[in-house]
């Protein structure tokens, strides 16, 4: 019997940055997958790691993004890639979201950058804020400077939503994200597009989410 749904947001309830990364790539000549390989290196503890805990400001990941990307074979500035993660929300996860909430607790747990490491447009913003209002709770790394795949991210959300793990659904578009909530016992959804999520939610739910 579920209770809850837990949501990541970039790249679930929004776009994939992936595809944005690969544009950049291309337009610059630079490796491929060079900007997916300096976030993976050392992912507990790198230059994105400490960004999204708020350890280090932004000149600072700047330079240790740089470094970190240029021992892979490239140089990348941190700043230029901050711009491209600004997904556009998918309308029809934001649908499965309000039906959902209509039915069960919810909640986001999302790593993100420290407020105005990437420049916003207000419209945008608006809808955005629509859309978290969806949530009972929201928890953000760069807050309370922890971030996802730390197992007590997830043991924290499950306390403020008052739900047992093992009735909780979560989806996350990375493998390394779901793992520890499927050690709690949830059930995981890895979001690899739109209708394969929408599909699993509803096998998961019993709901009727299009």
């Amino acid at each position: 019997m579920i209770e809850a749904v837990i949501w990541d947001f970039g790249g679930v309830l929004t776009t994939s940055p992936f595809e944005a990364f690969a544009r950049f790539e291309t337009e610059r000549g630079l490796p491929a997958d060079i900007i997916r390989r300096t976030n993976a290196a050392n992912h507990l503890e790198n230059a994105w790691a400490k960004f999204e805990r708020a350890e280090v400001d932004i000149e600072t990941f700047d330079k240790l993004f740089a470094a970190e990307s240029e021992a892979l074979g490239a140089e990348v500035r941190g700043r230029e890639v901050l711009p491209l993660l600004s997904g556009d929300l998918r309308p029809e996860m934001v649908e499965a979201l309000t039906r959902v909430k209509a039915r069960f607790r919810t909640g986001c747990i999302t790593n993100n950058l420290p407020a105005n490491a990437i420049g916003s447009h207000s419209g945008r913003s608006l809808y955005v804020a629509e859309v978290m209002a969806l949530f009972d709770h929201i928890i953000e790394s760069a807050k309370i400077g922890l971030r996802k795949p730390d197992p007590r991210i997830y043991r924290l959300m499950v306390e403020k939503l008052g739900v047992d793990p093992r009735r909780c659904v979560y989806l996350d578009d990375l493998g390394v994200n779901l793992k520890p909530a499927r050690d709690m016992g949830m059930t995981t959804i890895k979001v690899v597009n739109v209708p394969q999520a929408i599909i699993e939610l509803e096998a998961a739910t019993g709901l009727v989410l299009r």
